[in-house]
């Protein structure tokens, strides 16, 4: 609804100028972003919900929503799925009849128990963001995760899993990231609080440099851009999306600990349904330096970031995947 100069009855003096370009920056983010970065934005505006439909409740006019799992949740695909396994099932992902929708499965235990969501678009850089309570109680085998994931053969996927435990013992929160098919780089930590008693944010910022974990605004992990060293790092489009599902076959123990069926449903609660992110549907690059999140202040930690960093490594970490020696006898390049 801007005027053009023509009918303009004043001209913008060069004192305006900067006040304009800011302007135009805040024009460019608007044609961008998915949403508003605000708890009032309703789950119907930025997602939709891709499985367990009768097990996800909408609540306060659709900006919380409820994930419950059961077993009677979900839906079982198992007989469908005779012939179509891809070489990826390593990493817990398949394909259908060759249909390139990949479902989110915990080593296929998923299909039987639990829902999940997505948002209607797919990104190319961004800032992620969403309130997460958990499930209570005696969790074990329950994974409640949060993730950004491509669509596509060259598969990328950055990874919050919050993976639950008996009563009394604390949730693991696991984090991975896939790049070109390749994954296993998971770290893990427990967490400082209790996730369960309230909301607590999560987020992903993800640009050309790198990709930040952060946990209520404390950065709890760093993947920097390698490709010049020969590292992949994720590129291509991603969607976000969230899931409740039975992992129990390899969450917790090592999946020695299995899920107490007593205690269902287990209920994990999401809101803050804003995105602030670049449509990878736009022609406007995903990288330009108006985008806030791709600013060279973006480009590293902070020094009271890296502080606070380097805290949650020291105190809460108990397991990295650079540490792994039993794993990986040579270190992956980007340990080094």
């Amino acid at each position: 609804m801007a005027s053009s100069s023509s009918s303009s009855s004043f001209s913008f003096s060069s004192s305006l100028l900067p006040l304009l370009t800011l302007l135009q920056a805040f024009l460019l983010l608007g044609a961008v972003v998915g949403g508003r970065m605000s708890d009032d934005i309703s789950f119907d505006e930025n997602y939709i919900i891709t499985w367990g439909n009768d097990h996800v409740l909408s609540l306060n006019q659709g900006r919380l929503v409820q994930l419950s799992l059961d077993q009677s949740s979900g839906f079982n695909l198992l007989p469908l799925l005779q012939g179509y396994i891809s070489s990826w099932r390593e990493s817990r992902w398949i394909t259908i009849k060759g249909y390139m929708k990949l479902k989110r499965v915990g080593y296929l235990d998923g299909l039987r128990e639990g829902a999940g969501f997505a948002s209607k678009e797919n990104y190319s850089s961004g800032f992620f963001h969403m309130r997460i309570k958990l499930p209570p109680k005696d969790s074990a085998g329950v994974v409640t995760a949060f993730y950004l994931t491509s669509h596509t053969k060259k598969h990328d996927e950055v990874d919050f899993e919050f993976l639950g435990n008996k009563e009394g013992k604390p949730y693991t929160l696991q984090t991975n990231i896939f790049s070109n098919g390749k994954g296993s780089r998971e770290q893990r930590i427990l967490l400082w609080f209790d996730p369960t008693a309230d909301f607590h944010s999560y987020k992903i910022l993800w640009n050309q440099r790198q990709i930040v974990f952060y946990v209520d605004d404390v950065p709890i992990r760093v993947f920097k851009n390698n490709t010049k060293m020969g590292v992949d790092y994720p590129s291509e489009a991603m969607g976000i999306e969230g899931s409740l599902w039975n992992g129990e076959s390899w969450a917790t123990d090592g999946g020695k600990t299995k899920t107490n069926w007593s205690c269902a449903p287990f209920k994990t609660h999401f809101m803050g349904f804003g995105i602030d992110a670049c449509s990878s549907n736009n022609s406007i690059n995903c990288y330009s330096p108006n985008l806030w999140w791709n600013q060279h202040k973006f480009w590293k930690l902070d020094s009271k970031q890296q502080k606070a960093y380097e805290n949650v490594r020291n105190k809460y970490m108990n397991y990295d995947y650079c540490s792994d020696t039993n794993r990986s006898p040579v270190l992956p390049i980007e340990c080094i």
